[in-house]
């Protein structure tokens, strides 16, 4: 089993910035990915970003690239998602998600395990 535990969702105007975060713990070496999903209410939960294990750039989805940047603290298996520029579309519940999974890491479905979500809303 593995746990995830997000933080650092809040409200904050156009063009400012968050810091979300991921503290993982327990059986997290089953797995070889993390990543960040967003589901804005009325719409369906998307991938953000991800990072598998072991080395290799994260991967981003087009919406967000440039803007948002994911990193880990190995030492402390926490893994962080730094937004920036952020626009009134980024609101949604934002969640942590973890599994070992294939190429396609935007498929929520290949993830095993999920945090609970913390709320990032954007106003104009």
């Amino acid at each position: 089993q593995v746990r995830l535990v997000e933080s650092g969702g809040d409200s904050v105007q156009a063009g400012g910035s968050l810091r979300l975060s991921c503290v993982a713990s327990g059986s997290i070496y089953s797995t070889n990915c993390m990543a960040w999903f967003r589901q804005a209410p009325g719409k369906e939960r998307e991938g953000v970003a991800a990072i598998y294990f072991g080395g290799g750039d994260p991967y981003y989805a087009d919406s967000v690239k440039g803007r948002f940047t994911l990193s880990q603290d190995d030492a402390e298996n926490t893994m962080y998602l730094q937004m920036n520029s952020l626009k009134p579309e980024d609101t949604a519940m934002y969640y942590c998600a973890a599994g070992h999974v294939g190429p396609a890491w935007y498929r929520q479905g290949d993830f095993a395990y999920w945090g609970q979500g913390t709320q990032v809303t954007v106003s104009s």
